[in-house]
This record gives C-alpha cells, sequence and structure tokens, in this order.
C-alpha cells in the first residue's frame, strides 16, 4: 500500500498495486509546474488507484493540448494524474518508502542550466524510444530590464524579474518542500527585497501558510498552480522557485539543507555541502 497527499491535506489517495516507471522529468514545463530542477513521476496500474478524500476539490491546468495537471487549489501541490489504464503519481507527494528508485532521466535536453546530472541513471533527450507523443515547445520571456534575470509561472499570467546575481541558491529535501513543489526536493534562489519586481499577474498570486511551521509559505499561480516568488520580509529577501527562471541566473546551489528529512528514493549523488537541518548561519 503507498499513499500520497497534498501539503494542505485536503486531497488524498492511495494505491495497492505495484509501482512501475519511476522517472525524472527534466522538460521546461514540469520545472516550471514544480518549481525545482526537475519532477519524479512513479506509474501504476489505474485499477489499483483510488482518491481517498478531497476528489471534488481538485482542479485542473491544460499544460498543453488533451494534458491536464491536476492541483490542490488551496496549497498548490500537484496530484496523481489518470491517463489512460494508468497513474502518474508525483513521488514528492507520496508518504514513507516506496521502495523503488527512478530508472531514468528524460527530456534531459530542455534541462536547467543550473543543474548537474550526477548520477549513472540512463538519460533521454526526449521521451524514450517507443513514446510516439508530440512535444510542445515553449519561448522563454525575457526581462524587460536590460542585464535582469527574470522568470514566470507556466501559463504566463505571473512574470517577474530582479537584478543579478541573485543572493544564493539552495536545495531543500525537507517534508514541506517535498509536499509543496511534489518534487524530490526544492531548489531555490534568493534576492533582497528591493531587487525584485513583479512585471505582471501579481493579482493571480495565492499564499498558503502551512499552520505546523512558523515560516513556511508556498506561493503559487492560481490558474496553473506554478510555485511563484514569495516575500519572507522579517528576512528581507524574496524566495525564488529556481525552476520558475527563464534565464541562466548565474549562480548555483550551494548547499542541501534538511537532508536528514530526504526522500528515502533520493540519492544525493553531487559534491554539495550537506548539513541535516538549516545551518545556523544561513
Amino acid at each position: 500500500m503507498n499513499s500520497g497527499t497534498c501539503l494542505c491535506g485536503d486531497i488524498t489517495w492511495e494505491t495497492d498495486g505495484a509501482l512501475t516507471m519511476m522517472t525524472n522529468c527534466h522538460c521546461s514545463i514540469c520545472r516550471k509546474i514544480h518549481g525545482s530542477a526537475y519532477v519524479t513521476f512513479v506509474a501504476t496500474d489505474a485499477a489499483n488507484f483510488r482518491w481517498t478524500s478531497g476528489e471534488d476539490k481538485i482542479a485542473c491546468y491544460e499544460s498543453s493540448p488533451g494534458a491536464k495537471r491536476p492541483f490542490c487549489p488551496r496549497c498548490g501541490s500537484s496530484l496523481a494524474a489518470i491517463m489512460g489504464d494508468m497513474a502518474f503519481m508525483p513521488a514528492g507527494n507520496l508518504e514513507g518508502d516506496i521502495h523503488k528508485k527512478p530508472d531514468s532521466h528524460i527530456f534531459v535536453g530542455s534541462k536547467a542550466e543550473w543543474f548537474e546530472i550526477s548520477d549513472n541513471i540512463e538519460q533521454f533527450a526526449a521521451y524514450p524510444p517507443g513514446y510516439d507523443v508530440p512535444t510542445t515547445e515553449r519561448e522563454r520571456p525575457e526581462p524587460e530590464t536590460d542585464g535582469a534575470g527574470s522568470g514566470s509561472c507556466e501559463c504566463g499570467k505571473v512574470r517577474f524579474e530582479f537584478d543579478k546575481p541573485a543572493m544564493r541558491m539552495v536545495t531543500c529535501h525537507c517534508s514541506r518542500c517535498r509536499r509543496s513543489r511534489s518534487a524530490a526536493f526544492s531548489v531555490q534562489a534568493f534576492v533582497a527585497i528591493e531587487k525584485f519586481r513583479w512585471l505582471s499577474g501579481e493579482d493571480h498570486v495565492t499564499r498558503f501558510k502551512a499552520p505546523d511551521s512558523k515560516y513556511f509559505v508556498t506561493t503559487f499561480c492560481r490558474d496553473c498552480a506554478s510555485p511563484v516568488p514569495g516575500d519572507f520580509e522579517d528576512f528581507g529577501v524574496y524566495m525564488l522557485p529556481a525552476g520558475s527562471l527563464d534565464q541562466d541566473p548565474q549562480i548555483r546551489p550551494i548547499a542541501h539543507i534538511y537532508v536528514g528529512s530526504k526522500a528515502t528514493w533520493h540519492d544525493i549523488t553531487d559534491a554539495i555541502p550537506q548539513f541535516d537541518e538549516m545551518p545556523a548561519d544561513f
């Protein structure tokens, strides 16, 4: 038995069937919708899948013709999607040890410039051989200010820019980040509040604060559920989901934090420093 939940807990599901394919997708659409370097999907037979709460609350965003991506409208977490006779679940929302590891990286030809694949898992530039599925190209919006960095949500309604360089970029493995990003981890870039500017769509931004946390807030586009920047006034910064960036930010992750809480199915294989929790000097 495997179970999953969105960040707020309104929508839950379970499956008692064998888990089959487990892949890391690096396409630009997945990066936007999950706000991270990539998303990990795990598949099972749809006959073994069932919603256990909140099915009537599910919202959907059509990222390309016929491709509907379910999400929780309250907290923005991505949800399982039924496609034909298969259920595809974002592994970041699964609870406990699922006793499976990713077996491939797909759409590596579209991966983020700031992320390097350091494991030995098989890689494919797009879909693996045998998948006759059309692909969708996305244009990257440019910043309005020369020399600035910029980003956007997947549907394009929310856009922002910032004065480069960002202060730092960090990879977080805490359970809240996994559920809010529906991914193995979150990657955040930080910029000073005075260096950040909304270009459009600020009125489309939804905020959800985890009730059991002092600071954890997730911000996302209400239409496509893509994570977007959130301000932390107490610290004088905006936190930018790295997957939302439209150009190379010219900085790279400097640390893995909350590694003590990382997903059991995810292995850290790079040489970036690791910390079980939040380092005191952060």
